[in-house]
């Protein structure tokens, strides 16, 4: 007597199911919410950092993601836009919406750097105090933040813009509320800037000064550097294949995302052919990120 029809279709599924299993079993799902791209808005997008979750290196992903054409950087203190990257020098320059410079000056809020971030503030950039009150303990002879030398020029070169007025002080006010700080912890990650604690009234952060004596020509904003040891040969192997490194989500292990969103190799030379553009992967093998 032959199966029914209805024994026969369970039996097949049963099967089914089993090797679906047994597949997952070997080849790990990464899961990618959207695709990768090469470009955020004007931004070439390269690794370490990338667009989503999945892309790039995973201690850049939880700082760093691309939102309606923005490239977005932040920390424990809020969202920050990332105006230019540099990927020669490994650097970064983000800007802060509220943050003054010598065109528009106004209230500010705080900003860190999170211990774990893979990010350092690079010596060349000042952060400066602005509208402190008297009281300040930046001003405390005992513990020396502020620079007396050339953070004076600094101080009178700001206090002189006509946006000074937007912190409740007149244009050429006196430099006694200002303070270019110099914080033992400046360049380390961990770094925090509180303003209120500070008690100052907002901050300016500048990481050029192009004519130093004009500081409309003065460029503001956060420059932050990160070190290349994230680059691994597996990733360059990629790369030079046409894929894109990425990681899988179930364990942080580097994988190279193929243009046919498979890849049983380092590469993407073996599966088809990878591609610079967008990626948008379904399964891949993964390699341990830092070596084979």
């Amino acid at each position: 007597m032959s199966p029914s029809p209805n024994a026969w279709l369970f039996t097949n599924i049963l099967l089914l199911l089993l090797l679906l299993h047994t597949v997952s079993a070997f080849i790990p799902i990464i899961s990618i919410n959207g695709t990768c791209h090469d470009r955020c808005g004007t931004i070439p997008v390269k690794f370490p950092f990338g667009t989503g979750f999945g892309c790039g290196h995973p201690a850049f992903a939880r700082c760093i993601k691309c939102s309606f054409g923005t490239l977005h950087f932040s920390t424990g203190t809020g969202i920050y836009t990332i105006s230019s990257i540099d990927y020669t020098s490994r650097t970064i320059v983000v800007t802060d919406p509220v943050m003054s410079t010598c065109s528009s000056m106004q209230m500010s809020g705080s900003f860190s750097l999170d211990r774990v971030s893979p990010f350092t503030i690079r010596e060349e950039n000042i952060f400066v105090l602005l509208g402190c009150s008297t009281t300040s303990p930046v001003f405390d002879s005992s513990e020396d933040l502020c620079d007396t030398g050339s953070g004076s020029r600094v101080c009178s070169g700001l206090y002189s813009c006509k946006g000074v007025t937007g912190i409740g002080l007149q244009q050429n006010a006196p430099t006694s509320t200002c303070c270019v700080y110099d914080s033992p912890m400046r360049l380390g990650s961990g770094y925090a800037l509180d303003l209120p604690k500070l008690q100052c009234s907002s901050y300016a952060s500048i990481y050029e000064f192009g004519d130093e004596g004009d500081p409309m020509k003065w460029k503001f904003g956060i420059s932050l550097q990160y070190n290349d040891t994230y680059y691994t040969d597996e990733c360059k192997d990629c790369e030079a294949s046409g894929g894109l490194c990425g990681f899988s989500v179930l364990d942080n292990s580097l994988a190279c995302l193929c243009h046919n969103g498979m890849n049983s190799t380092n590469n993407c030379f073996e599966r088809g052919y990878g591609r610079s553009g967008t990626w948008e992967p379904k399964i891949q093998t993964k390699m341990p990120i830092g070596g084979t």
